[in-house]
């Protein structure tokens, strides 16, 4: 069959064409289309410099150059330390191979920061995850004054945690506030060691950390809890399911995605702890070091300007990544399949 082509007058470049050819197929007319009315040339107008290929890597040049800088630099710098017996404040570096690594193996100092680092992520992260999305069901409803209760709770986020942690220094000495009003109600008879019991330490900075972050975690569990449906929970009243089982059943499985996104943040807050047992264990890190967590070893092992060795706390630090890394995997993984 042989097709006749006609063409309306091109006005201008890149506009709309229409081909007539009697008894052919639309696809076919398409063809006929392109190949006697081609498109614009590369360059002809603005569109075209947009698809450059170069030009996504334009824009995210300078992002990439700060993650460079800021981010792989650093951590290669650090890896490559951990192979050498580099002192805090420079100098000449000898390559040691395996030796810090070795070394990190048999110290019991070690195995104890560790400890107390993983005892920490344990406690708090599962209360972290809990506690603020009961305190989010607690401030979701629009009650008269309600926005007075969000604003308290999300206070202590805004405080610094240098000042958090002297405040807490301030309730929990000896003779600090707990203590003495204890006292006075004839609770107990001496003042409870917050600050000089290796555990209690412990625990009290962990209390530090749940305090402060409360808010921060309630925030993002309103966010969830408006996009669960409220007809459901309508539906499960009327059926007779109480709170707890509206709880279980409806907020649980509407919020999880925010839930694991929390525990993988607090987890991984949790390893870096440093600032909480510093303000209230002090520069020791509690009672003969006893409660340093591996943030607080490495400023110990690495960074002291006259027993410090850079090589070995860049040991530690690897050891600390590996073992963050291992936590977002896991969380990662507990993720795909909660998905899948």
């Amino acid at each position: 069959m042989v097709a006749t082509q006609t063409a309306k007058p091109v006005s201008a470049p890149g506009a709309e064409h229409t081909v007539s050819v009697p008894g052919a197929a639309p696809s076919r007319i398409r063809r006929l289309s392109r190949a006697v009315l081609p498109g614009p040339a590369p360059g002809a107008n603005g569109a075209a410099l947009y698809r450059r290929w170069w030009l996504p890597w334009l824009w995210t040049a300078p992002a990439i150059v700060c993650a460079v800088v800021f981010g792989v630099f650093p951590f290669l710098n650090t890896l490559l330390l951990s192979f050498t017996d580099a002192k805090p404040l420079g100098g000449a570096a000898s390559f040691v191979g395996l030796d810090n690594y070795t070394r990190m193996l048999d110290d019991s100092d070690f195995w104890l920061a560790t400890r107390n680092s993983i005892l920490y992520a344990l406690i708090v992260v599962p209360l972290m995850v809990l506690l603020p999305l009961l305190l989010a069901i607690l401030v979701e409803k629009n009650l008269p004054g309600i926005g007075f209760f969000r604003s308290a709770f999300y206070t202590p986020v805004l405080a610094s945690s240098v000042v958090v942690g002297l405040s807490w220094q301030w309730l929990l000495a000896d003779d600090g506030l707990i203590n003495t009003w204890l006292e006075k109600a004839h609770l107990i008879r001496d003042a409870i060691p917050f600050l000089s019991d290796s555990w209690l330490i412990l625990f009290s900075a962990m209390g530090l950390t749940l305090w402060k972050g409360l808010g921060w975690y309630m925030i993002f569990y309103l966010a969830a809890l408006g996009n669960v449906p409220k007809e459901l929970h309508e539906a499960a009243s009327m059926d007779g399911a109480g709170a707890a089982r509206r709880f279980w059943h409806i907020t649980v499985p509407g919020v999880r995605q925010a839930m694991m996104l929390v525990g993988t943040l607090t987890g991984i807050g949790s390893l870096r702890v440093f600032t909480e047992l510093y303000m209230l264990g002090g520069p020791t890190g509690g009672p003969g070091g006893a409660d340093r967590t591996l943030p607080f070893y490495i400023k110990d092992v690495g960074l002291d300007p006259i027993t410090g060795n850079a090589g070995y706390g860049s040991a530690v630090s690897v050891a600390l990544f590996l073992l963050t890394l291992g936590l977002t995997l896991l969380a990662q993984r507990l993720t795909r399949e909660d998905e899948s």
